[in-house]
């Protein structure tokens, strides 16, 4: 069995700036990381692995980015991916997430076609976007289930556990399925130095538009139907008004009242 894990380096997002005059991250001297909820997915597919050992499940990591990001795909190594592809070539410099989902659904096709499970995070911290993995899911004409916290392989299906705003819903869908995690009970873990030493030995390869016969015309920033305009921070909002822990309930409401009539939403 072969379980593909989608990963992306992002910035480490406490440390991202906002350019005034071009409303663009800033990227120079930020560190980059793996994405942490693409790191649950790494973590959930090493469990499924592990609790599964008459599957013989292969863990597959694969990323599209610039060149360094082979750091992120070394992090999936050493947290238990058995090998790993970066999908990197200036054709798909200016990539939007249809266009990404594109090459990652080339990418996946040719390099793992015969897998059984997708796993992703639910979204990047750097965009939020969460488009990607259902795009790559469409285009690759699987089903889906999304916002992941647990999951189980039971005769050739998965059935997820997910996240919902009221809370949690069960579902199961036949193999092959792409399945987004999110946090749930994974953790962020740090490898031993054994599993650095080990990661270095596993098959890493750097894969080109050409290498995976992927239409130039269908990536990059002239295959992008949207763009990003600006980024930009909100405006900070003031403070609300608070009541004092402990204080009397009768004047607690009386404070309530007051504050409410004198900003005339009374």
């Amino acid at each position: 069995m072969k379980i593909v894990v989608l990963a992306k380096q992002v910035p480490e997002a406490d440390k991202v700036a906002v350019d005034p005059e071009t409303g663009t991250l800033i990227r120079e001297g930020v560190a980059a990381i793996l994405n942490p909820y693409c790191e649950y997915a790494l973590d959930e597919a090493v469990k499924l692995k592990n609790s599964h050992p008459e599957l013989e499940i292969e863990v597959i990591a694969i990323s599209m980015g610039p060149p360094f990001a082979v750091t992120a795909l070394m992090r999936c190594l050493e947290l238990g991916a058995d090998e790993a592809y970066l999908l990197s070539d200036r054709k798909f410099a200016g990539s939007d997430v249809w266009a990404t989902s594109t090459a990652l659904k080339e990418g996946v096709a040719k390099l793992v076609p015969d897998f059984d499970l997708i796993l992703t995070g639910k979204q990047a911290i750097d965009g939020d976007t969460a488009q990607v993995p259902a795009e790559t899911a469409e285009q690759l004409g699987v089903p889906q289930i999304t916002y992941g916290v647990e999951t189980e392989i039971e005769n050739k299906r998965i059935k997820v556990k997910r996240e919902t705003d009221y809370g949690y819903q069960v579902l199961s869908a036949r193999l092959p399925t792409l399945v987004t995690m999110s946090k749930g009970s994974n953790i962020r873990r740090i490898p031993s130095m054994q599993d650095v030493l080990d990661a270095r030995k596993k098959k890493l390869e750097v894969k080109s538009a050409d290498d995976l016969g992927i239409d130039e015309s269908k990536v990059g920033l002239s295959a992008s139907p949207t763009q990003v305009d600006r980024i930009f921070a909100p405006p900070e909002k003031a403070g609300g008004a608070l009541v004092p822990e402990g204080t009397d309930p009768k004047v607690a409401a009386r404070k309530l009242y007051d504050f409410l009539k004198e900003n005339n939403y009374l």
